[in-house]
């Protein structure tokens, strides 16, 4: 009897022994789930935790070597050079494209199916990544991204969310210096020298133009742009007025005294307050019409046709996404390439 009940003594000993190795070994499989090992992927405008438990957040580079990056949100470790980037502002691809790299992911063109027509050739096997305005996190985690490359203006609210699927930097604004974008972009893949490089070609351009164009860049110049239901004076803290600053290009009295560094919204009894010797107008179609409808009506009306610049000749009606909504280096350039044509000067 007193045999029996040790050797169930002993069993009990050895079941408890079980248990407790068994406890432990759960309590490890939980905490490796905690560290990222969760297979679920994040959904749009999911939380920051499900983003990080993505089995698609990027993994460190196989060399270890990272930089350091100061942007718009702090500082960043990106890798030296990074191979999978997916960049979420239409400069910031315009950037990456100049520089020879072609992202795996991107947001659409504002205008374009999907990209705009001059930067569709170079686009091909990118995937769409959703919009500027809402990024899809679940399709940029799927993507598998060692970098991305937002914009503060844009992407600010969700900056935790794409820092939890890969080393993210972002931009200040959209409405600046542009050259400060792109510096940050160079400098944030490994390319602040070719960057640089860059921009000094485009100063140089400038130059080059500034000294042919002479006396022309003393006529005053409007920039107008159609939407729909609505219309536009583009000041001079735009992508065009920057550039027409670094030109010098002379400004009419109502874009020089504007409240609104960016733009002012006109009906049309204030078109003679556009008057200038030169004036550019563009229009911002998305496809329903509505804009160019708009762009038909004001430009055949009687206050129209009594502009100076309409009477002599000199209004341009130049594109869209080059001279505003694209708003990068290939922008600019080909920007650059237009005023070479329309002041006649080689």
């Amino acid at each position: 009897m007193v045999s029996a009940k040790r050797e169930m003594s002993k069993r009990f000993g050895l079941w408890a022994i079980a248990a407790i190795v068994l406890v432990l070994l759960a309590t490890g499989c939980g905490s490796k789930a905690n560290d990222g090992g969760a297979s679920e992927s994040p959904a749009a405008g999911g939380s920051s935790q499900a983003a990080s438990e993505s089995p698609a957040a990027s993994e460190s580079p196989a060399d270890g070597q990272t930089r350091l990056v100061k942007h718009a949100m702090g500082e960043t470790e990106v890798p030296a050079s990074p191979q999978r980037v997916v960049v979420l502002t239409n400069e910031g691809t315009e950037a990456l494209l100049a520089l020879g790299v072609k992202p795996v992911g991107a947001v659409k063109s504002w205008t374009g199916d999907p990209w705009y027509d001059h930067i569709k050739d170079k686009m091909e096997g990118v995937t769409v990544v959703g919009d500027e305005s809402q990024p899809n996190l679940e399709l940029i985690a799927s993507l598998k991204p060692d970098l991305i490359i937002g914009n503060k203006m844009r992407q600010e609210k969700i900056y935790s969310q794409l820092s939890a699927i890969a080393p993210t930097i972002e931009s200040e604004t959209l409405r600046g210096e542009w050259k400060n974008n792109f510096k940050l972009y160079a400098e944030a893949i490994g390319k602040k020298e070719e960057g640089d490089k860059l921009v000094a070609d485009f100063d140089a351009r400038i130059e080059d133009f500034k000294s042919k164009a002479g006396d022309k860049l003393k006529e005053t110049v409007s920039v107008i742009r159609f939407m729909a239901g609505k219309v536009r004076v583009y000041n001079q803290d735009t992508f065009t007025g920057i550039i027409f600053n670094q030109i010098g290009i002379a400004r009419n009295p109502m874009t020089l005294n504007s409240k609104d560094a960016f733009a002012e919204e006109i009906t049309k009894e204030r078109l003679p307050e556009t008057d200038s010797d030169r004036l550019f107008y563009f229009t911002y179609e998305t496809g329903d019409g509505k804009a160019t409808e708009l762009e038909k009506e004001w430009t055949n009306d009687p206050l129209w046709k009594s502009l100076r610049a309409v009477k002599n000749g000199k209004v341009y009606r130049v594109d869209d996404a080059t001279w505003n909504t694209a708003g990068g280096i290939l922008a600019a350039n080909k920007l650059l390439d237009d005023l070479y044509k329309i002041y006649e000067v080689n």
